[in-house]
């Protein structure tokens, strides 16, 4: 993939995720889905680890993320060298914990320098506008199948394959909403799914056939996730995988 440099060179991620993901539609944007992943879904793919799941992770690489728990939304935060980016902002009113987050490991909203929106939602999306009123400084991207329907009152800069921000892959996964997007971090070995994966049971199902608008397309980005080389999942809904991941994410994709 030849990569367009879209940021600087150090890295730090804010993932925000959502333990329910709102429905896609505008006109009922505190619709949400149920902690559940949903029904019809393959068996999650289990991993080798059996620890719990860590609010931080050992330094890897030169990269580390820690999780904040929102109870509905998860929120993580990968960072680099004092500087941020974040991945998603939650529901609306999302921000004071986001804020809590970066200062759990030493961040203000002036280490954040991108924002990504992975998808449309409400529950990914909601507190964009605070976010980008408190990270002043901070550009804001999402895939081109979805800019429209993001509410924000400055111009958000469309990304897709072969695009990237701030030394992290932009990865259309399509299907969940047409401008879905995931987010590699080759150097660390971590993939930001948003919801084009879900955690369950320690393991790996696909998205939730009740609100994704196109499962052919949605199984189909599952098969592009498990061409990719990574070591750690981060999902918008379940907890973590921490090792295994990309096998974890192939057997999901040979039985889709």
């Amino acid at each position: 993939m030849v990569l367009r440099d879209m940021g600087k060179a150090g890295l730090a991620v804010m993932v925000l995720g959502a333990a329910a993901c709102a429905t896609e539609s505008s006109d009922d944007p505190d619709t949400t889905e149920s902690a559940d992943p949903g029904t019809n879904q393959p068996p999650a793919t289990t991993t080798t680890s059996s620890e719990p799941t860590p609010t931080s992770s050992p330094t890897s690489r030169g990269l580390e993320w820690h999780r904040v728990n929102l109870g509905f939304v998860s929120a993580y935060i990968l960072y680099r060298a004092g500087e941020a980016a974040v991945i998603d902002t939650g529901v609306s009113g999302s921000e004071g914990a986001i804020q809590a987050g970066l200062g759990e490991i030493g961040l203000g909203w002036d280490s954040v320098g991108h924002v990504i929106v992975t998808h449309k939602h409400p529950d990914h999306q909601g507190s964009l506008e605070a976010v980008l009123a408190l990270a002043a400084d901070a550009p804001w991207y999402a895939g081109a199948g979805d800019m429209a329907a993001i509410t924000a009152s400055s111009s958000g800069r469309t990304v897709g394959d072969g695009d990237n921000v701030f030394d992290l892959e932009i990865i259309e996964t399509p299907g969940h909403t047409p401008g879905h997007l995931s987010v590699l971090d080759p150097a660390g070995a971590v993939l930001v799914t948003g919801d084009a994966l879900n955690g369950a049971d320690g393991g790996v199902i696909g998205a939730n056939p009740q609100f994704t608008e196109d499962m052919g397309l949605a199984n189909a980005s599952v098969g592009k996730l498990a061409g990719l080389d990574f070591e750690v999942a981060l999902f918008g809904h379940g907890d973590p995988v921490l090792t295994g991941a990309a096998g974890a994410v192939q057997d999901l994709a040979a039985g889709l």
